[in-house]
């Protein structure tokens, strides 16, 4: 499989727990992403779209929608520990590596064009 798939896969795989965690109100996602508020769906909302399209292009694939997609998670991802203003929360410390990770595979799909 490829590098800009397994980043779609990734996706997919973290985004379903966290999701169902967050709507289900778990005891882990209060504990990892606050009580729940307006913001918080906000945040569920854009979770479900990037969990949706990663599905998508998982199967129909493009490579400019996925670089735009990814691109969006890399910046969001690396601005979160400052917005948060710690490197110390899980979900940052997972943000960070997964926008790493889809770095590589964004790099990669730059390079095949």
């Amino acid at each position: 499989m490829s590098l800009p798939k397994l980043s779609l896969l990734l996706n997919i795989l973290v985004l379903i727990p966290v999701c169902s965690g967050l709507f289900l109100k778990a005891n882990w996602a209060v504990d990892s992403f606050g009580i729940e508020t307006p913001a918080r769906g906000i945040l569920l909302s854009i979770y479900f779209a990037i969990l949706i399209f990663s599905a998508v292009l998982l199967f129909k694939f493009d490579a400019k929608m996925e670089i735009a997609l990814l691109s969006v998670q890399i910046i969001y991802k690396f601005l979160s520990p400052f917005m948060v203003g710690t490197l110390t929360n899980p979900v940052i410390i997972s943000n960070v590596f997964i926008a790493a990770f889809h770095s590589f595979s964004v790099w990669k799909l730059l390079g095949q064009k």
